[in-house]
C-alpha cells in the first residue's frame, strides 16, 4: 500500500532492513499479529522494537497473500490506521 511504501522509503537503509526483516517474520507465520476487533476487525498488528523504540506493522492476511496496510511508532497509531482505512475503503 502507498503509506507503507513511503514509509520505508524515507527510512535509512539500517531501518529497512529491520523492517524488512519484521515483514520476513510475518511471512513466514502470518498469525505471529495480535488479531484486532471492532473497528479494526480482520487487522493484525505486529509489535517489534528499532531502535529502542516499539514499531508496529499493520496488515492484513488475504488468500495467500499478505497485504501490508501501515508502520510506525505506537504514536497514533491506531487512531492514523483507522482514518486511512476509511480512506481506502477498508
Amino acid at each position: 500500500m502507498p503509506r507503507f511504501k513511503a514509509y520505508i522509503k524515507k527510512l535509512n537503509r539500517p531501518f529497512q532492513q529491520i523492517i524488512l526483516d519484521a515483514i520476513e517474520d510475518i511471512c513466514e507465520n502470518p498469525e505471529i499479529g495480535e488479531l484486532k476487533i471492532g473497528d479494526l476487525q480482520g487487522i493484525r498488528v505486529h509489535k517489534f522494537t528499532m531502535n529502542r523504540q516499539l514499531t508496529l506493522i499493520a496488515y492484513k492476511i488475504q488468500d495467500d497473500s499478505v497485504i501490508l496496510f501501515q508502520a510506525g511508532t505506537h504514536e497514533n497509531f491506531y487512531k492514523n490506521l483507522k482514518k486511512y482505512l476509511r480512506e481506502i475503503g477498508e
